[in-house]
């Protein structure tokens, strides 16, 4: 047979190959690939259109819109105005009235949210969703709140940037007092943040790392943790079932099972007896290791935890100066808890059996500048200067002859009391109603005023004139200090984080006291004037709708 004859290999590249190279330049080397066909065609139209004639045209177009737009605007205008005349022809005085009551019921809603939120937050809720959200939409930077200056009792830096909150020195029992209040007004007087201040308290002062030897330790570190005051209790209760001498499991019973003072105190009586047996064998071994010495601490606190809340069982049963032995001897004991600030707790049971001299000796040791002040020192000492003139004062005739001495020494002590905590003689010339004090206290501000007049007014109250005096003199303090978040007289600036942590302090049924008082922001001023605008036009088109139909059409 014949071979069949085998066509020769065409050299013809692929179409796509071919379509790859068809744009090489003659310039270019034989095997370059040129750019793509759109980006050929794009620079074409490029050139085009920077020619002159392309320029002229693009001209002439751009001048034809203008001059469109110019002729037809106006055209657009009028014939827009001619029918917006048209339909406010056809409304009815029924339309006009409407459209106000519903504006002024409308900005009347906002005005009762804004006043709302600027008494309860302290700030404009509009003002706070404009700086927050729509400032960073304009370009502005977003404000951020300056960091709250802060009184620093004890060496006087006052430059952190938080407010500190003390431990109550005063404060009540949960079981015998705050919630007998609660069953009583049916009224929570403790917020959830002051209890869970204590609850950290208790942790601090009733655990250590060797807990975890002794049962009855861990079930009551577990307890301090529990939320639910009767999940504290049944742990209390298995712990006195695990080791019946264990004193902080009295100590809880103390405070939160028992009804009265007098259960509170059988349960401390039983606790000092089984802190003491715990200390006496933690001294003799507290240098063997370090977590001996931890848990020799811990003793520590609650010995003095419980002969502490002893004393103020007695005071409140009357046994005032079982108490104030007990007081003394405790601070004597245990020099160095200064800062558990004991002598509060004594200057007010000596202020009860009026030993003004051993107040006056008692003030002389803790009043000092290099100590921490507080406002039971501060208007204690306001209150013995008061005492001394309060009897005899009267305004007409001190503004006829002048102060004397010891009235100028009584107006100076007041002055330096307001400054340092302003809140306290709204409520101790009973301006402001009380409620039962808070477990934790904000030193300069509502809280501390409260827990103090909460104590003292009684003692204001038995000095005759006192209160007299502080009435008359309290509000010069503030002509001494016109700008006090900036300087102050005798101490630091008042620190502006008082109200924000007030407000966590103190129940939500308590109005808090504000220093210095805040003006209105503008929105609450400007939603009250549209609404009462927007109510006069409702009634004026109500009484006279013609009239008020002409005016609105003109």
């Amino acid at each position: 047979p014949r071979p069949v004859p085998v066509p020769p290999l065409s050299r013809r590249a692929p179409p796509a190959v071919m379509a790859e190279g068809s744009g090489s330049g003659s310039g270019s080397g034989g095997g370059g690939r040129g750019p793509p066909a759109a980006f050929r065609r794009w620079e074409q139209l490029r050139r085009r259109a920077a020619a002159p004639w392309a320029r002229g045209l693009l001209a002439l177009a751009a001048g034809l819109g203008l001059v469109y737009a110019v002729l037809r605007v106006p055209v657009r205008l009028r014939d827009g105005l001619a029918a917006v005349t048209v339909f406010l022809s056809t409304l009815t005085p029924k339309f006009y009235f409407a459209l106000t009551v519903t504006s002024s019921f409308i900005s009347g809603l906002i005005f009762v949210f804004e006043w709302w939120h600027f008494r309860k937050y302290g700030t404009s809720f509009i003002e706070q969703v404009s700086a927050s959200h729509l400032r960073p939409l304009l370009g502005g930077a977003e404000s951020s709140p300056p960091a709250p200056a802060r009184f620093s009792p004890g060496d006087g830096a006052h430059g952190l940037a938080e407010c500190k909150v003390w431990r109550n020195p005063l404060n009540l029992f949960r079981g015998a007092e705050y919630s007998r209040y609660m069953w009583v007004t049916g009224k929570e007087p403790l917020t959830y943040y002051d209890m869970n201040l204590s609850a950290q308290d208790h942790q601090t002062f009733f655990t250590c790392d060797t807990d975890a030897l002794r049962p009855s330790d861990t079930v009551m570190q577990k307890a301090w943790r529990e939320r639910s005051p009767q999940a504290r209790i049944r742990a209390a209760r298995q712990a006195l079932e695990l080791n019946h001498d264990c004193a902080t499991a009295y100590v809880l019973l103390a405070e939160e099972e028992a009804t009265t003072i007098v259960d509170a105190e059988k349960y401390f009586k039983q606790a000092l007896k089984a802190g003491e047996m715990i200390y006496r064998k933690s001294q003799n071994c507290h240098s063997q290791s370090p977590q001996h010495e931890a848990q020799l601490r811990r003793d520590t606190n609650v010995l003095v935890y419980v002969k502490r809340r002893l004393a103020m069982c007695a005071r409140k049963l009357g046994r005032i100066r079982e108490a104030v032995k007990m007081m003394r001897d405790l601070m004597k004991e245990f020099p160095l808890l200064s800062m558990l600030n004991i002598h509060e707790n004594l200057l007010e049971a000596l202020l009860e059996l009026q030993a003004y001299a051993d107040v006056q000796a008692v003030l002389a040791k803790y009043d000092d500048i290099s100590l921490p002040k507080s406002a039971a020192i501060c208007y204690t000492a306001a209150l013995l200067k008061a005492r001394a003139v309060s009897e005899r004062f009267s305004p007409e005739t001190a503004s006829k002859r002048g102060l004397s001495t010891a009235e100028i020494n009584a107006v100076e002590a007041i002055h330096r009391a307001v400054e340092f905590n302003p809140h306290v003689p709204k409520y101790l010339l009973e301006m402001k109603s009380l409620v039962l004090p808070p477990e934790h206290i904000l030193k300069r501000g509502d809280s501390e005023a409260v827990a103090y007049a909460f104590f003292h007014l009684q003692h204001w109250k038995r000095i005759e004139g006192a209160l007299n005096l502080l009435h008359c003199t309290w509000e010069g303090t503030f002509r001494m200090i016109p700008y006090p978040l900036e300087k102050g007289h005798l101490f630091y600036p008042y620190p502006s984080c008082t109200e924000t942590a007030d407000r966590e302090l103190l129940p939500t049924f308590h109005e808090v006291s504000v220093y210095p008082q805040k003006e209105l922001p503008f929105f609450i001023h400007f939603t009250a004037g549209l609404c009462s605008f927007s109510a006069m036009l409702a009634l004026l088109t109500h009484q006279f709708p013609e009239l008020m139909v002409v005016f609105a059409k003109a």
